[in-house]
């Protein structure tokens, strides 16, 4: 505190140069505009003696850029899962020598808006508007007043920016292509979703989209699931309430939960009917959540790239600011691809050869 901040002059006086010849050594034009290399290694030299630090604020002033980027989520920040897309978009964002600022709205309308003014405020190179789980999003007034990407999350309404999601479809396809090349025909279930494509819990993209790609690879095979059950909820109890229903009625042979609490709910129920996974049951999920590695055997599960997700919505966001708007140009979706993390829930039914 009172401490006096080092400044350009103070730098130049200290190593017997100009003011200028400092300003261009440490932007790195030194060379271009061939000052010696005596002279660079002077001024760094002095500069970092001296505790010189550039004022990124003053810096953006002069060049229209601040090398920083916002990232505003509702509680991805807080989640034990999520959390890692903020990794993801901060290593990116550090490769390009860029700084991430992060808040979190709590999914307050308000603080949101809050959020996007400050980041503007700031000068902010451009700002990644994330969601926790996949869902059509309300966008804060201003979001599109710069460049922005939507992560996670597709707007309500018209918009313009691009959005970055994990690829749903191709995840259910993975699902269920696990289950029929282990040859599974009869006997399946689906917890979570279902029958229907629009039985699915309140804005959930997710589940639609899981159901789209699993429905394809079923019919495909020539397979029909005995039963599929809409949850409210996709939590363990949600998943054991299920799954006791459905043994009241049936013995099933493999059971394709929507996300991993689920199938952990799935676990308990079975354990209780004295039905071993994958011995009896077959069991396989979707998101790759701590608990697919803690239950036993582990869980087969297609897993939620969340790190892969924030690096994208990083990449999108400089291709964004780098490439000039098209006035005629639609809003492009980017699917992140989602791959299996094979454990030891799923038991081959197929017959021996010969």
């Amino acid at each position: 505190m009172g401490r006096r901040r080092i400044t350009l002059a103070d730098v130049a006086k200290a190593a017997g140069v100009s003011t200028t010849t400092v300003s261009l050594v440490l932007s790195g034009r030194g060379r271009d505009l061939r000052i010696s290399e005596e002279v660079e290694r002077r001024v760094r030299s002095t500069a970092q003696e001296l505790g010189y630090r550039r004022n990124t604020l003053s810096v953006g002033l002069r060049t229209g850029r601040t090398r920083t980027i916002g990232f505003v989520s509702d509680t991805v920040a807080s989640s034990l899962l999520a959390g890692n897309m903020i990794r993801g978009a901060m290593e990116a964002a550090h490769r390009r020598g860029f700084m991430l600022f992060a808040g979190e709205s709590g999914g307050d309308p308000d603080v949101e808006r809050a959020l996007v003014e400050a980041m503007h405020d700031r000068q902010v190179d451009g700002i990644v508007f994330a969601a926790m789980y996949t869902r059509r999003v309300v966008l804060p007034d201003g979001l599109d007043d710069g460049p922005a990407v939507l992560l996670n999350a597709l707007p309500v309404g018209r918009s313009t920016l691009p959005s970055v999601l994990p690829d749903e479809v191709e995840a259910g396809r993975a699902a269920a292509r696990v289950l029929v090349d282990a040859g599974h025909r009869d006997g399946l279930h689906v917890v979570g979703a279902g029958p229907r494509l629009g039985d699915v819990p309140p804005n959930s993209i997710a589940a639609r989209e899981r159901l789209i790609g699993m429905h394809e690879v079923f019919a495909g095979a020539g397979v029909q699931p005995v039963s599929a059950h809409q949850c409210p909820k996709w939590m363990p109890e949600d998943g054991y309430d299920t799954t006791r229903e459905i043994l009241r009625h049936h013995r099933p042979q493999a059971l394709l939960c929507l996300n991993d609490r689920l199938a952990l709910g799935a676990y308990q129920a079975l354990a209780e009917a004295a039905l071993s996974v994958p011995d009896d049951v077959s069991v396989v999920s979707f998101d790759d959540h701590p608990i697919a590695s803690w239950v036993r055997p582990r869980l087969t599960t297609v897993a939620l790239p969340h790190h892969e997700l924030g690096a994208k919505a990083v990449e999108v966001l400089f291709a964004a600011s780098e490439r000039p708007a098209r006035a005629k140009a639609g809003p492009v979706v980017h699917r992140v691809p989602m791959s299996v993390r094979v454990g030891g829930s799923v038991r081959s039914s197929r017959a021996p050869s010969g």
